[in-house]
């Protein structure tokens, strides 16, 4: 359970990326966080992987403040997150396979498992037949389903990803919004920022609102109304 408790985040200008924000993201949970640019919805992302720390206020991982860790226990808490991003951020000199790899090598995993999960989990995202090839031998998409494998194949308990279809066409949003769910129906809490409207609307899943760092709308099974 993830749970914001009074959130503000003020920067140095008095500028106030959160106002007050309390919500509770269950286990398990789809959640998107919608909201105009500067509406707050990084700094959530920001807040949730430890990044940037609160104003006032407290997050909490399944009840313990993750501000409050360790640096040693604050990388233990990372690895149970996955991240994705707009931009892929892939290494441009490993295939495929080595890319998704690279993620097992840094947490520590042997030869063995990595030869067992990194095909599993390209399977999972539809690039069971893409293993050796480069980065700029995929589409936009293929990069993307990529980005995604990498960030669950060391099975984190929440992904996040950010804007993850802002540069990909309309088909291959489906494909990735596919995708998370079905990551979502495997057990992993999904959290998920957009822009987009299609996306929103087609998940019918629970939806967070944000304006000007304070929540506006919370709802259940929503659609995108800004």
């Amino acid at each position: 359970m993830i749970y914001f408790d009074k959130v503000t985040k003020k920067y140095a200008d008095e500028t106030r990326a959160l106002d007050g924000v309390t919500f509770t993201i269950e286990p398990k949970e789809f959640v998107s966080i919608v909201g105009h640019s500067g509406a707050g919805k990084t700094t959530i992302l920001k807040m949730i992987l430890a990044e940037e720390t609160p104003s006032t206020g407290s997050v909490f991982f399944e009840s313990v403040n993750i501000h409050d860790l360790a640096p040693r226990l604050l990388n233990g808490y990372r690895r149970k997150i996955g991240t994705v991003f707009q931009d892929f951020r892939l290494l441009p000199h490993k295939t495929t396979f080595e890319n998704v790899a690279f993620a097992m090598e840094v947490a520590g995993h042997t030869d063995e498992e990595i030869e067992s999960d990194v095909p599993h989990v390209l399977e999972l995202v539809d690039l069971g037949h893409k293993l050796w090839n480069f980065p700029h031998e995929l589409s936009s998409g293929e990069k993307q389903r990529v980005a995604i494998a990498r960030a669950i194949v060391n099975q984190p308990d929440v992904l996040i990803a950010d804007e993850p279809t802002g540069n990909l066409d309309p088909i291959s949003t489906f494909e990735i919004v596919q995708i998370f769910k079905k990551i979502n129906d495997l057990g992993t809490t999904v959290i998920l920022t957009t822009h987009n409207k299609g996306v929103i609307d087609f998940l019918k899943r629970r939806v967070i609102t944000m304006d000007a760092g304070k929540i506006i709308r919370d709802d259940k099974h929503g659609h995108y109304i800004l």
